[in-house]
């Protein structure tokens, strides 16, 4: 996929169909309309595309971010997107609606079809909305998409209910919004070194930037991508109450990995996050807390594989 990180016509011989929208978290809605896009593409030979945008300062629109840029642009190349326009949004913002669809639609993608959620809003003040973007495209020989939202439980999916669901603890239901296990790729940094001197489960520590989404402190059943396969691993988020008592500690993320060993400092590994094993809680004896992480390890490795026999 080719990231175009300001505003420029992209590579198109043919013109593109091109999918519009944040995509924070590349959920079952996102996936609906960028998928409408890339077989609408091969059916009419055109060059699947998405624009989207970057704020300022790494902010996100509601929230804390729920995927790095990096997972959020693997996922949307996962799904056919060939060009991706990604610029800052202060490069657009001012664009009234016509002149969006002009300088964005006509003169980056030469668009010949767009797609977007009912919801979709552009131009400067978000004054125009899906039934603009028809009056103004189809005099450009622009066909505009509507895609139906995607629902759960009864309701659309959206990044407001994946950040509700990761803070309250409900992974099932944020990975099934996500269409993908929730899963980050933060840089591995030094740790306390209590899980190698004290426990004996030396850890992978993957700390939350400031500008992402923290889900719910507990511990999880997770994977981690390094090298070529996947490792069964038991993560923790919490600030560690057995081993530092203050209430001003540092939350922490910390992967133990059985039967690995390996300098991963300032790598980026995916660790992907499967099922919530349970709160995080002090214990009396280091050894309680040792066993509960070789416990939530080996149920790991149970659960992928069983996993691998499906």
């Amino acid at each position: 996929m080719q990231i175009y990180r300001t505003m420029t016509p992209v590579t198109t011989e043919t013109g593109c169909a091109v999918a519009l929208g944040y995509f924070d978290g590349v959920h079952c809605g996102h996936r609906q309309v960028l998928g409408s896009a890339v077989r609408y593409a091969a059916e009419k030979g055109l060059t699947p595309a998405a624009f989207t945008f970057e704020l300022p300062g790494n902010q996100t629109l509601k929230g804390g971010r729920i995927l790095s840029l990096a997972q959020k642009h693997a996922r949307v190349e996962g799904l056919g997107i060939e060009q991706y326009l990604e610029p800052p949004f202060e490069e657009f913002r001012s664009l009234s609606p016509e002149d969006f669809v002009q300088k964005v639609l006509v003169d980056c993608f030469h668009a010949k079809a767009v797609f977007c959620g009912k919801n979709f809003t552009f131009g400067a003040r978000a004054a125009g909305n899906v039934e603009m973007l028809h009056t103004l495209c189809e005099p450009r020989g622009i066909s505009v998409h509507n895609v139906p939202m995607a629902q759960y439980g009864a309701q659309a999916v959206s990044s407001t209910r994946i950040r509700a669901a990761l803070e309250e603890g409900r992974l099932d239901d944020a990975n099934a919004m996500l269409g993908a296990p929730y899963a980050i790729d933060w840089t591995v940094t030094h740790g306390k070194g209590v899980g190698s001197s004290r426990l004996g489960t030396p850890t992978v520590n993957q700390n939350y930037p400031p500008d992402a989404l923290q889900p719910c402190t507990g511990v999880y059943l997770t994977r981690i991508r390094l090298g070529d396969r996947w490792w069964p691993a038991a993560t923790g988020i919490g600030r560690r109450p057995t081993v530092d008592d203050s209430a001003n500690a540092a939350v922490t993320c910390e992967t133990y990995v059985p039967d690995f060993s390996g300098d991963l400092y300032g790598q980026n590994p995916v660790l992907e996050f499967h099922r919530y094993l349970c709160p995080v809680r002090k214990f009396r004896t280091l050894e309680e807390l040792s066993e509960l992480i070789r416990q939530a390890a080996r149920d790991s490795q149970a659960y992928f594989a069983a996993q691998t026999v499906k």
